[in-house]
């Protein structure tokens, strides 16, 4: 049985962090400051694009004020140089679980390179294709479809948005933890060199970071991500930070895409407001190899992903299932087992060299 490994922090995403602080810290500043981040989340809004816009694993949209909810984070690598628009990849994918009742939060990172079947293009790929194919809504389709867990909720936010927002907080520390070339967000190569230690990254250092997997895995990678984010959250969330809000919300307001409302975000303060809170971070088990089409790909250890959707599904409160009914629970078996001898083999390879022209970075 594959044991999920996890640290308990506190931890507070980025918007939210936002709206806490607009909340205590009071006066004509705060109105501001909450008024401007109104209007750049009515801007940002982008519906989904589903059926009655909500998932299809649920029988009737959610309330995260009254019900327990989870949100797609999108890391999407995109630029004003790449200027790839919805053509993009994403660098990072993380679902978050909320619990009203229990008032916790669980956060998984997917590998960008996790082998997985992709209903908008119907074959597998490479997770991280799908928003290439489709957009927020592709990639929400298929996490669903991944994971069998409702995903009610997406935020997306691109690298110039990661970059303005570390720099917007002067820095951040982090012990990198070995020496490392890595290209910058214009796709300069080797313009990021770290050495091994803990210090002071700016924007671009920091986006190389969570970025690089040429040293250690796509799965570090995802843990890397996580910790930096948690960095991020915490310094947002510091009394310092305070006067530097405006500019944060500046470096977010043409970064951001997202389908929650402004009221939507707030029923999430809750959760910040308890001094107990902490987050739970799981990830994937696995390894990975090439394939025929010449690409790498993660392919998740199959106890782990059981474990792992069996424990979202049951911080949501949502029907768990025994191991009789594996078969129909885990739809790993459908997409991703192939047998090589048979035409359904040929015929999903075929798509892979399709999609083995999309930039990998």
């Amino acid at each position: 049985m594959n044991v999920i490994k996890r640290s308990k922090k506190k931890w507070i995403w980025i918007t939210v962090s936002i709206i806490l602080i607009l909340l205590i810290s009071g006066g004509a500043y705060a109105a501001h400051l909450y008024n401007k981040t109104s209007n750049v989340i009515e801007e940002s809004h982008e519906k989904v694009g589903r059926d009655n816009e909500h998932s299809a694993l649920r029988e009737e949209a959610v309330d995260p004020i009254e019900d327990n909810v989870t949100v797609l984070f999108l890391g999407v690598d995109t630029s004003e140089e790449r200027a790839y628009e919805e053509k993009s990849r994403t660098d990072a994918m993380l679902v978050a679980t909320f619990n009203k009742d229990e008032g916790t939060v669980k956060l998984l990172s997917i590998p960008r390179d996790t082998y997985v079947y992709v209903p908008e293009i119907g074959y597998n790929t490479k997770i991280n294709h799908a928003h290439f194919h489709g957009g927020p809504k592709a990639s929400v389709e298929t996490v669903e479809d991944y994971l069998n867990v409702p995903i009610d909720y997406y935020v997306s936010l691109n690298f110039e948005a990661f970059i303005e927002v570390v720099d917007s907080l002067n820095g951040i520390t982090y012990d990198v933890p070995y020496e490392m070339e890595e290209m910058d967000s214009k796709d300069k190569t080797d313009a990021i060199h770290l050495y091994p230690g803990r210090q002071k990254l700016d924007g671009e250092e920091a986006l190389a970071l969570v970025r690089t997997r040429k040293y250690d895995s796509d799965v570090e990678r995802g843990k890397r991500q996580q910790e930096v984010i948690e960095i991020i959250a915490d310094k947002v969330t510091s009394a310092s930070s305070i006067f530097k809000l405006n500019q944060l919300i500046e470096a977010i307001r043409p970064n951001l895409k997202t389908d929650l409302y402004m009221n939507d975000i707030k029923s999430f303060m809750e959760y910040g407001l308890d001094k107990d809170f902490n987050i739970e971070k799981i990830n994937l088990e696995g390894d990975g190899d090439y394939m025929d089409d010449g690409l790498w790909y993660f392919h998740a250890d199959e106890d782990s992903l059981i474990d792992v959707q069996r424990e979202l599904r049951n911080h949501l409160d949502l029907p768990a299932y025994s191991s009789d009914d594996d078969d129909e629970y885990n739809e790993y078996d459908d997409h991703n087992d192939v047998d090589n001898n048979d035409d359904s083999f040929q015929e999903n390879n075929d798509h892979q060299e399709d999609d083995s022209h999309i930039k990998e970075s």
